[in-house]
């Protein structure tokens, strides 16, 4: 998935309505479950909304760490002449 796609539209929704959702449904359960939890405490505070936006901005814009192939492992990022 990448920035854009329709499962970060889908995480991002999924975060509007319950917080810290969209990235347990990406796969990143510790910041899932750490979302949900200030949230919910933040709200005791009148305070939660600003974890709840992070939370739907994280998961609609997460882009994965792509796998590195064996050229960039032994080569580097831009080749072996650059």
């Amino acid at each position: 998935m990448g920035r854009g796609s329709a499962g970060n539209v889908i995480a991002g929704l999924a975060s509007f309505f319950i917080p810290g959702l969209g990235q347990l449904l990406q796969g990143r359960w510790l910041l899932a479950g750490l979302m949900f939890v200030l949230t919910w405490f933040f709200w005791l505070f009148l305070m939660g909304w600003v974890i709840h936006l992070w939370s739907i901005i994280d998961a609609a814009v997460y882009d994965p760490p792509r796998p590195r192939s064996w050229r960039e492992e032994r080569y580097g990022r831009y080749g072996r002449y650059a």
